[in-house]
This record gives structure tokens, sequence and C-alpha cells, in this order.
């Protein structure tokens, strides 16, 4: 066996060990744990208050979009902060490509505030 597969080998050995070290704690302590079930603890409990009326909601749309908009910025500053702390590397192709991301999310924001999707209303 040649090295290259032996550090493989080692890799799985230890995900086997780690897989089986996890699921002999979780049967432990499924067979150490009381069990008394009851009707109260299978009601939804939120913050203190007991649940009133239908456990069920429509969500508004927009909250989805907020989300959405949030995880494609927070995204960009993922790729911006480390493209910025090593520009000189990158030269102008880095310059030229990070110009183009930066562009097609301003794009998606302009896209987003033209559809009225930024109104909190």
């Amino acid at each position: 066996m040649s090295v290259f597969l032996r550090d493989y080998l080692n890799v799985v050995w230890f995900g086997a060990a780690a897989l089986l070290i996890g699921g002999l704690l979780l049967g432990l302590a499924a067979a150490v744990r009381p069990t008394k079930p009851s009707a109260e603890k299978y009601i939804a409990y939120e913050s203190g208050v007991d649940p009133v009326g239908m456990g069920w909601s429509q969500s508004q749309i927009r909250y989805y979009v907020f989300a959405l908009l949030f995880v494609i910025f927070d995204i960009e500053a993922v790729f911006l902060f480390p493209w910025a702390a090593n520009i000189e590397r990158y030269g102008t192709f880095g310059l030229v490509v990070m110009l183009v991301f930066i562009f097609l999310l301003l794009d998606g924001l302009f896209y987003a505030w033209k559809r009225g999707l930024l109104r909190w209303v």
C-alpha cells in the first residue's frame, strides 16, 4: 500500500472511531435516561407562554427575502475581506473579477429595490 493511500486510511479509521464513539454515547444516553411521557410534555412551549389556538400560521414571504438578501451580502463580505487583504497578490485580474462580482451583487440589490422587496410594510 502506498503512503498516499495509507494517509487516507488513517482518516477512514478516525472517522469510523468517531462514528462508533458517537453512536455508543447516544445509545448509552438512551438506555440510561428516565422516560415518563405525559400529554403536557408534548405541548409546544415558547418563552414561558402556553400555546393558544392552532399551532400553524402562515408566514410572510418578505421575511425570507430579507434573510436571503442578508445571506447574499454576508457572503459578499466573506469573499471581499480576504481579497482586500491579498490584493497585491491577485493583481489586475483579481481586481477585474472582484469588480464583476460586486457589480452582480449590486445588480441583485437594485433588482430587489426596484421590485419593492426592501420595504418593511
